[in-house]
């Protein structure tokens, strides 16, 4: 109905605005200037930085011919790590300490390869994405106008690059947007390959940054760089033949620059989940996608103070069935936390329990539809604890083992869930799409 996607403009600081097409041949240099700028990271962070090389990782043609190793195909989680140490500025609440925060939990919790052996894999060498994978879903214009900007990165240190969020860049942040998104995609990788010799493939888990889900095609927004849940989609059509794609945001926040990639397209189904009201404003319930992909979009925004009951109930009366009627080949997760009841950017009362119960859930939701083909993409979460203690229990969840959510939540802050609301939304998203 009535929705058209928002084409973004964004504006560099000084008022660049974005040129319309790279200069001929400026992306044949492209590795070389990435190896400069690996360089020059590593040496500046040697500790935090994850060296992914281009060249001996992943020819991509190599990657996809090797068999998946055995260890991939009988591990039950396998996740990578993209923490984008030099894109950062103080006191944003997307900075870098996110997810160092969360592997500091997962070690504390023995929720890593050092304690589970081959339960849990981390992905240690994967492919960097190339402005070519960046450019199935974002303009070249967009991606030759942030990699130009970082040289105005490097005088001044820091740039806004969105004024909806704010969104910032530093001199690291279009190299380290390439490296959070092929995490995700060297994810894709595993995943499908151990589910080509395994009725249980591993879920992955993309622990990147920055995130994603409010790029839009033009340009960044709302914190999100590169769109790393919508690059990875098309990755899966083109380059694993995953036609139909199932994507599932519960962050709190719309996911509009997902919604917009894909809003006529009706091989890829994106189904959202959040606070009504609440940034960026997009997502309304009769947005359902238009033309060929009329239908294929879900946007189900939730009254403020919506919670665990809610979440439980979305799940199982929208999200379920919209899934077996679309019948996916992959299932790609837009995970953000930050609609636990401790963050503080939005007014959602979900507890790690319920991510727990999420996580679990569209586990097995993907080994009834798909294969188990599921990769979850790390979006918001901003109270570094709920985040972390939540993502524990995303991994909890994929290992099958009890959660210990019980011990981490405490109920005295909660109060009465908004039912009424939360049953007419869920009552006439049901309507909408005949479900």
């Amino acid at each position: 109905m009535g929705h058209q996607p928002v084409l973004h403009t964004s504006i560099f600081g000084g008022g660049v605005k974005f040129p319309l097409e790279p200069p001929v041949g400026r992306w044949e240099h492209h590795h070389s200037w990435i190896s400069l700028m690996r360089s020059q990271l590593f040496r500046k962070h040697p500790t935090s930085f994850r060296k992914c090389s281009t060249d001996s990782i992943s020819c991509l043609s190599e990657h996809l011919s090797a068999p998946c190793k055995t260890n991939e195909s009988t591990a039950k989680v396998i996740y990578s790590v993209a923490p984008a140490v030099g894109h950062n500025k103080e006191a944003h609440p997307e900075c870098s300490s996110r997810i160092p925060a969360i592997v500091s939990a997962l070690e504390k919790v023995e929720l890593t390869p050092k304690f589970r052996g081959s339960e849990i894999i981390q992905l240690q060498n994967f492919r960097t994405a190339t402005p070519e994978d960046i450019a199935s879903v974002h303009a070249r214009s967009y991606i030759f106008g942030l990699e130009k900007a970082m040289e105005q990165a490097s005088e001044q240190g820091i740039i806004h690059i969105d004024g909806s969020g704010p969104t910032y860049a530093t001199a690291t942040t279009f190299q380290e947007s390439l490296v959070a998104a092929g995490a995700g995609l060297s994810l894709v990788d595993s995943v499908v390959a151990a589910s080509k010799i395994s009725q249980n493939p591993p879920v992955g888990f993309a622990l990147i940054r920055p995130p994603g889900h409010h790029a839009v095609p033009k340009g960044p927004m709302g914190f999100c760089i590169f769109g790393n849940v919508a690059i990875a989609a098309r990755y899966a059509q083109r380059v694993h033949g995953l036609r139909r794609v199932f994507i599932i945001d519960f962050d709190v926040h719309h996911g509009n620059g997902t919604n917009d990639a894909f809003y006529d397209d009706p091989d890829i189904f994106f189904l959202s989940t959040h606070q009504d009201g609440s940034y960026p404003g997009t997502g309304k319930i009769d947005n359902i996608g238009c033309g060929n992909g009329e239908g294929t979009t879900l946007n189900l925004p939730l009254a403020g103070g919506s919670g665990d009951i809610a979440m439980r109930t979305v799940f199982d009366q929208v999200i379920v069935p919209s899934a077996q009627r679309f019948k996916p080949d992959i299932i790609l997760v837009s995970a953000g936390y930050d609609g636990h009841v401790l963050d503080p950017l939005a007014n959602f009362q979900l507890t790690t329990g319920t991510y727990y119960m999420l996580a679990s859930s569209i586990k097995q939701l993907a080994k009834e539809m798909c294969g188990g083909r599921c990769v979850f993409f790390l979006e918001g979460g901003y109270n570094l604890k709920s985040l972390s203690t939540s993502v524990a229990e995303s991994f909890r969840a994929f290992l099958g083992e009890p959660s210990m959510a019980a011990q981490l939540d405490e109920g005295g802050f909660l109060y009465d869930e908004p039912s009424f609301k939360v049953k007419q939304a869920i009552q006439r998203i049901k309507h909408i799409h005949s479900l």
